[in-house]
């Protein structure tokens, strides 16, 4: 689901109410373990945590008017989802995560490219979560972006 909002609050006022709590603890833990260098906001209508033009001045190669995204929480149809775009771009991590999570979580990985699906409210990894979040500083993402991802 899109939401057709500015700013996180009015985000977080538009999901249904069944998601507030676990999207909001959702990301006070990424906002709470992501090192410096980061910024909150909206973007792509989810809630985004980017790599803010006066860090980074290309910005996304996709649209260079737009931040380098690293994360972002949307409330989605029929779940909430974690999009991580460090577990994207750097297998390691990727494979990290995949063997930490059945050790967090009671149910079966739902997981795409970026993508981590929660159906559950109740069964969210948030101290996994929080681990991911401290594994890439800002510099590294922006080298790990400009070595994997952007064109050249």
């Amino acid at each position: 689901m899109q939401y057709d909002v500015e700013t996180v609050q009015e985000y977080l006022d538009q999901i249904p109410k069944e998601r507030t709590e676990a999207v909001q603890k959702l990301r006070k833990t990424v906002a709470d373990n992501l090192p410096e260098g980061f910024e909150e906001g909206i973007q792509y209508k989810m809630i985004g945590f980017y790599v803010p033009h006066s860090r980074y001045p290309d910005g996304y190669h996709c649209n260079p008017n737009d931040p380098l995204p690293f994360i972002n929480i949307a409330s989605q149809k029929n779940f909430v989802a974690l999009y991580h775009s460090g577990i994207y771009a750097n297998k390691e991590l990727h494979d990290w995560f995949v063997a930490e999570y059945p050790k967090h979580c009671n149910y079966k990985l739902d997981m795409g490219k970026s993508c981590v699906r929660f159906k559950r409210m109740d069964d969210i990894p948030y101290d996994l979560i929080a681990e991911l979040c401290q594994k890439v500083t800002s510099q590294e993402w922006i080298d790990l972006y400009e070595k994997n991802i952007k064109k050249k």
